[in-house]
């Protein structure tokens, strides 16, 4: 009798696998961004870059740290550029810095993309961070965010030879052509900041916070996500006018 109930009304049956899939895509969201329902980006023409933690390079970080792998940031920028659904980049920046020529080639990639980028640093984008702050179109900063500028430094076994300090000259002399080019701060100024004394307690730098950051051209303007969204918004109908223009001519 329950066999001939099934036949005759197929749709009574639960569907415990619906139900199962349900419950454990549930399950993942809250376990992975704890809540159980999010905004989808799946529709938008902007895409979100994070880059949070520490910035790793060729050696491996301990899995503790909080860490940002340039060899998935590289991958993910290249296919920015490839994607006709994507119209512009938001780079939202949470970093304490890490491998010098990791952040650059990451600066070097944003700011050799065709499409409109705006970067945001949120909390703070110390270190090699900053050139990644400036490789965008235009760059914001939180108004308690900040930012450490400090010379470069080595860390494992250093050979105490002239080659190795020349060496380590021209990589900070790296970071500085590029932050100067792709910002409004002065090589003089930025030196300054960067070898000052007194303003970080037992080292040598300084620690710019918001407003400081734009009075000395470093970063644009002052500002989160609303600002930084409007001024997206405004650089993506200005690269799509230039390239009507140029359809037409």
């Amino acid at each position: 009798m329950n066999s001939e109930y099934r036949n005759e009304n197929p749709g009574q049956e639960p569907d415990t696998k619906k139900d199962d899939q349900s419950k454990s895509t549930l399950v993942d969201k809250i376990q992975q961004l704890g809540q159980t329902n999010v905004p989808s980006m799946d529709q938008s023409n902007i895409h979100c870059l994070t880059i949070i933690g520490q910035i790793e390079g060729h050696v491996q970080l301990p899995p503790q740290n909080k860490t940002t792998k340039y060899e998935h940031l590289i991958p993910q920028i290249v296919a920015i550029e490839q994607n006709p659904k994507i119209e512009g980049v938001l780079i939202l920046l949470n970093t304490v810095g890490g491998d010098v020529e990791a952040g650059l080639a990451i600066s070097e990639m944003i700011a050799s993309l065709s499409k409109p980028s705006v970067s945001i640093v949120l909390g703070g984008g110390h270190s090699i961070g900053v050139p990644i702050a400036v490789a965008a179109n235009y760059s914001f900063v939180a108004e308690t965010a900040t930012m450490t500028i400090h010379p470069v430094r080595l860390t494992g076994l250093v050979i105490g030879v002239p080659q190795t300090f020349e060496y380590l000259d021209k990589m900070q002399e790296r970071v500085v052509s590029f932050v100067t080019s792709h910002s409004n701060i002065t090589e003089d100024k930025f030196k300054e900041l960067m070898f000052s004394r007194g303003n970080l307690t037992r080292d040598i730098g300084t620690n710019v916070v918001g407003d400081d950051a734009v009075s000395y051209g470093l970063i644009d303007e002052v500002g989160a996500v609303g600002p930084a969204m409007k001024k997206l918004n405004e650089l993506i109908e200005e690269y799509k006018g230039k390239q009507e223009g140029d359809i037409v001519q």
